[in-house]
């Protein structure tokens, strides 16, 4: 693979945190294949989300219902490093946002993608799934 197309697998990897950071979900989604297979990391059953493969229609409603449970509707991302090798770009990435109910979801990522024709094809989002309980879904 030459450096250009590294170049631009990591631009489209980079820019999917940009747009998140922006709140501009729609270009998020834009940034993903129709077929793209999204992993979320965590054991099966500790969470709505966690462990098994999501669809793209999936992420956007897990997006959608992300930034509606935050105070300005916006999660805050940040990057911190990037590898790129062939057609995958490792991220690691850094959110922060306040919630509705006051908690402080401040998260950090590692995140694997595999990038086919400029689109995210596959992803796999690994994080502190104690604190995604702890904030999102305690009572």
């Amino acid at each position: 693979m030459s450096s250009t197309e590294l170049d631009t697998n990591r631009h489209t990897a980079l820019e999917f945190f940009r747009r998140f950071d922006a709140d501009d979900i729609p270009g998020v989604l834009d940034l993903m294949a129709d077929d793209i297979a999204y992993w979320l990391g965590g054991k099966p059953g500790t969470n709505a989300t966690a462990g098994r493969v999501h669809t793209k229609q999936e992420m956007a409603d897990i997006f959608r219902r992300m930034t509606r449970a935050l105070k300005d509707g916006r999660l805050r991302m940040t990057v911190k490093n990037t590898t790129a090798e062939g057609d995958r770009v490792a991220v690691e990435a850094e959110s922060y946002g306040e919630l509705l109910n006051g908690r402080v979801y401040n998260q950090e990522y590692h995140v694997v993608m595999t990038i086919r024709n400029g689109k995210i094809a596959a992803a796999r989002e690994y994080m502190d799934t104690a604190h995604v309980n702890a904030v999102w879904y305690q009572a």
